[in-house]
């Protein structure tokens, strides 16, 4: 049965072929995956928390980034060893494969997988690249890879992580991410980086707009030349900002329950979606962090159209604007754009 022909309307959401641009491997984490790598290596945990509480949202959890972000912390805990690192990227791809992801793009955090440890960002980013190549060929999916830098690290970091990225382009990377904490740290010492990177062929994707204002959006868009922005639900601040991404047709990253979840925006029915699409900005929908959020991007699909308005037929052209969006080669994204229309 496709997902055309299922009765079951929630169904729908599970079956429908997906495109998934913004997923983070360190917020992809399987539960059960923690547990057996706990219990091989002897990781203790406080007694009175279980792990679930540690690294996933929880009922009656504050809803600010600083408890959102806790969660990672703790995650840190278990990048022992690179079988570790292999699982759980291997994991991350067969989850978005199983949840009818035809074309996922995976970002992670070099100096995070590797810092615990000690281990070489290019150590960690050559098990990342060989890991995902083999899980998407095991699942039928296609998978990029996007390096990501954080606001808060030695902007040193980024540039050796750049260097490392524009070496494996060959090898499924295909962009450079800057994340982190926007509202305290500024983006501009990694400008240069990133100028580079691009110079070089990759494309650039900028968190910005989610812990920070429409300002940090027009920085990304004009400064930096992003060719993506990663959440970006602030820009709704500044008509000015508005504008200059609409006419741009830059493509936004938006992440629903993960800017509920960190305080972004006060309610889910509050988000900004709706009003960024009738604004006439170029929105695709994603998860962030599935595992913390305890969520899929079929749940994701379905909360934007049930809970948010969006019809089946406006979900399929965001689907659509995620595959225009995907940082591929022409003729591949040309090839899955007619699937996913004859999919439709």
């Amino acid at each position: 049965m496709t997902w055309q022909e299922t009765p079951d309307r929630t169904a729908v959401y599970r079956l429908i072929p997906k495109v998934e641009l913004h997923r983070h491997l360190e917020g992809s984490l399987r539960l059960q995956t923690l547990l057996s790598v706990a219990s091989k290596h002897g990781i203790t945990l406080p007694l009175k928390l279980d792990l679930r509480s540690m690294v996933q949202m929880q009922e009656g959890d504050p809803l600010t980034y600083a408890n959102f972000l806790s969660k990672f912390q703790t995650l840190r805990m278990f990048y022992l060893s690179p079988e570790v690192i292999r699982r759980i990227t291997h994991e991350a791809v067969e989850d978005a494969a199983n949840d009818q992801v035809r074309y996922l793009e995976l970002r992670f955090t070099p100096s995070t997988l590797g810092r615990p440890q000690g281990f070489s960002m290019k150590e960690v980013m050559d098990w990342v690249c060989e890991s995902a190549q083999k899980a998407s060929r095991e699942f039928g999916i296609i998978t990029r890879l996007i390096p990501s830098v954080n606001r808060h690290d030695d902007p040193e970091i980024a540039k050796e992580v750049a260097g490392l990225a524009l070496e494996r382009m060959e090898r499924g990377i295909v962009a450079l991410d800057l994340a982190g904490n926007e509202a305290d740290f500024p983006a501009q010492p990694f400008l240069e980086t990133f100028r580079r990177a691009k110079a070089g062929g990759l494309a650039i994707t900028i968190h910005a707009g989610e812990w920070g204002g429409a300002e940090n959006v027009r920085q990304a868009l004009e400064d930096f030349e992003a060719d993506r922005i990663g959440h970006g639900v602030r820009v709704m601040e500044d008509p000015q900002v508005v504008e200059l991404a609409r006419q741009r047709q830059t493509p936004f990253e938006v992440c629903i329950t993960s800017n509920y979840q960190s305080g972004v925006v006060p309610a889910l029915s509050e988000h900004p979606v709706g009003r960024m699409l009738a604004a006439g900005l170029n929105v695709t929908i994603n998860t962030d962090d599935p595992s913390i959020s305890k969520i899929t991007l079929g749940d994701e699909y379905r909360l934007v159209c049930q809970d948010l308005g969006l019809t089946l037929e406006m979900l399929q052209e965001r689907i659509l604007a995620a595959a225009r969006a995907a940082f591929l080669k022409p003729e591949e994204k040309d090839i899955l754009i007619q699937y996913l229309k004859k999919s439709f």
